[in-house]
């Protein structure tokens, strides 16, 4: 198959996004894809790439080091460009039998890129446009789980325009957790224990958006549960030795220890994968997601978030679920794409 892998973009997670890219177009090469790396926002001045054949036998080094000598001209470029998409980034999307999105965070993941290839006929990996913006907007998945009596944290959003910086609910105290409503891999995430922090929480929150998430903390493991197809992956317990669950936490080996299968008895094993199925469907994911979850000492399972685009870096959850029931690296990125076809 001919497949366009887009990565890059101009988020915060750019390079999570290229890192990804790499590791399924190496992956995609080893099962004899015809498989190129594309940078979606800097697009490549070849329109042509897949006239080159098939690149099994070579590694994405070269294309990544292309693609990382833009990575100081994004925010220049985006004050110089209206347009998102890069040189010859259509042409090459139509040249290919689908694109797979290994893009995260702005427009990668809100469904802007999604409804795009809709309209333009680009087959993709992954939700619809729908379905990724309501599970990039933090506060409009909060209310959808809540009118679907799904549990998740009680929290409201603030608008930068209006904010009081204080706690402006009744429902929940300190600590409580500030994050930005369409962000992701934890940027500008903090929790504030106190009045001060939550100041400073909010300020952090509202260098990257104007409109932030505020919720109450809840305490107890977290978890996480993939979902391929119709299908829950074996659960996955997350446990960083420091701290929360943060940025570098998520992407910095050695920092968190991830068990797979996690160790649940059945029953909470069965309740969070049937809860995790659910959420996919309020929120109209297809293909593939990813769902995390608290469970609490006393037995109470709070969804926290859907990611409609999951990591498949070194360190990711996603890959290592598959692997728990073994499906490696090369052959999930196969089945992955499968299943978008046939969403």
């Amino acid at each position: 198959m001919k497949i366009a892998v887009l990565c890059g973009g101009i988020s915060t997670e750019r390079e999570i996004s290229i890192r990804t890219g790499c590791m399924v177009c190496k992956a995609l090469r080893t099962k004899g894809h015809n498989a190129v790396l594309i940078d979606v926002f800097f697009g490549n001045k070849n329109v042509n790439l897949f006239d080159e054949g098939s690149k099994e036998s070579y590694d994405c080094d070269e294309e990544v080091k292309k693609i990382r000598e833009n990575d100081n001209l994004v925010e220049e470029t985006k004050k110089n460009r209206k347009a998102f998409f890069g040189d010859n980034l259509i042409e090459i999307c139509k040249q290919a039998d689908i694109a797979f999105l290994a893009l995260h965070g702005e427009n990668g993941e809100n469904g802007k890129v999604q409804a795009s290839f809709d309209l333009l006929g680009i087959k993709y990996t992954g939700s619809g446009y729908l379905g990724s913006a309501l599970a990039m907007d933090k506060g409009l998945t909060k209310n959808m789980l809540k009118y679907n009596d799904i549990p998740t944290p009680n929290g409201y959003t603030v608008n930068k325009a209006y904010a009081k910086y204080e706690l402006e609910t009744d429902e929940f105290t300190y600590p409580c957790v500030v994050k930005p409503t369409c962000g992701g891999s934890s940027v500008g995430v903090s929790i504030a224990n106190n009045a001060d922090e939550y100041k400073n929480a909010l300020e952090e929150a509202f260098k990257y958006e104007n409109e932030v998430v505020v919720e109450e903390f809840i305490k107890g493991r977290e978890f996480s549960v993939g979902i391929m197809g119709d299908e829950a992956l074996p659960i996955i317990e997350i446990i960083p030795k420091e701290g929360f669950y943060d940025y570098e936490n998520k992407y910095l080996e050695g920092r968190t220890l991830e068990v797979c299968p996690a160790e649940l008895d059945k029953e909470n094993t069965k309740i969070m994968q049937e809860w995790a199925l659910k959420v996919s469907k309020v929120l109209r994911l297809r293909a593939y997601c990813r769902i995390d979850f608290i469970l609490t000492e006393d037995g109470k399972h709070y969804c926290l978030e859907a990611n409609t685009l999951p990591g498949m870096t070194a360190t990711s959850l996603i890959p290592q679920e598959a692997a728990a029931v073994g499906i490696d690296f090369p052959t999930l990125c196969e089945k992955l794409i499968e299943i978008s076809l046939n969403a």
